[in-house]
């Protein structure tokens, strides 16, 4: 069975390239940059291009996009051009083609400022059930390529499933304040509470997605690593996250402290993954907890693959301001 993984340069396509091969599968790795795991080069605006990737092409992982590293050095344009126009064009070709399953990466990007509740307000609890107000272009772009999938399936029955994934990407964080304030290891680690996905579960979501797309049909989920925190803990977590943490996974403490490691004094917002543990039989493998033990027996964090993967940036020059421009 031949599959096509768009973006096959970047962090997520190049993973699921390498899992799929491993797998034993047939893949064509699809994107405008040329890589070890791209066969072939070019853009999904061209709609002859996309036509002939994809022939014989049994299931789609849609991973390529315009995302936030872009939002300032792109135009709206080109963020339309390649997340829609890309988008639409890969739909069209696939219900030519017959593929069985289309599964299109998104973004938890998409909910924008429905994550951040007013000041005084518990942290924003998000499941698929929040409605999206995307704050900037590469939001908007998003929401409309799923939407754009959903009518795919509506209209002409193609099994599409939406994974809104998380923070996956090894590179330092955007915000100067936060590389100042702490260790990025230390960053990354809070982030598995509430915000942060390895790569090795992403792709394992989006293996599981592929398989149960014609079942589902088509279905939106969020893909994050498992949170310890229930609705119970939200209003503390704007007040006093650590105090949170504490109670709940009170190991950590020593292990930071070792380290001179903090946790972040406030928690804003928490990414559920319920619905796709339930649906997709996901059983994400890397959480806070997970992050505590490897601590605690002095194991890297994080899985193999995403070492493997390593820093990619987003731009061919680096910006003296960070790993990139901030809006």
């Amino acid at each position: 069975m031949k599959v096509l993984v768009t973006g096959s340069a970047g962090h997520l396509g190049e993973a699921l390239v390498r899992s799929l091969r491993q797998r034993g599968e047939q893949v064509e790795g699809l994107d405008i940059l040329a890589s070890p795991c791209t066969t072939r080069q070019g853009s999904l605006t061209d709609r002859t291009f996309v036509r002939r990737c994809l022939q014989g092409v049994a299931r789609v992982y849609h991973a390529a996009t315009l995302h936030k590293p872009h939002v300032a050095t792109h135009s709206r344009q080109d963020f339309i051009d390649s997340n829609i126009t890309g988008t639409l064009n890969l739909l069209e070709e696939a219900v030519v083609a017959g593929v069985g399953a289309f599964v299109f990466t998104s973004t938890t990007s998409v909910f924008g400022d429905a994550l951040v509740p007013p000041a005084g307000e518990p942290a924003a609890w998000i499941t698929e059930e929040v409605a999206p107000v995307p704050k900037n272009i590469y939001g908007v772009t998003k929401a409309a390529a799923e939407d754009l999938c959903q009518l795919f399936h509506r209209r002409f029955g193609l099994p599409v499933v939406v994974l809104r994934t998380s923070r996956f990407f090894p590179e330092p964080d955007d915000s100067p304040a936060m590389r100042e304030s702490y260790a990025d290891a230390n960053v990354k680690a809070n982030e598995f509470l509430a915000r942060r996905v390895d790569i090795e579960d992403a792709v394992m979501a989006h293996l599981l997605a592929a398989e149960r797309a014609r079942a589902l049909g088509f279905g939106r989920y969020i893909v994050s690593a498992t949170t310890p925190f229930g609705l119970d803990d939200l209003s503390e977590l704007r007040r006093d996250a650590a105090a949170v943490v504490r109670r709940l996974v009170p190991a950590y403490e020593k292990l930071y402290a070792e380290r001179g490691w903090r946790m972040f004094p406030v928690i804003d917002r928490v990414y559920v993954n319920a619905k796709a543990r339930a649906d997709l039989g996901w059983r994400p493998a890397y959480d806070f907890a997970r992050v505590v033990s490897d601590l605690s027996t002095g194991r890297p964090l994080g899985s193999e693959l995403t070492r493997e993967v390593g820093i990619k940036g987003y731009h061919a020059e680096s910006f003296a301001g960070g790993p990139y421009p901030v809006e």
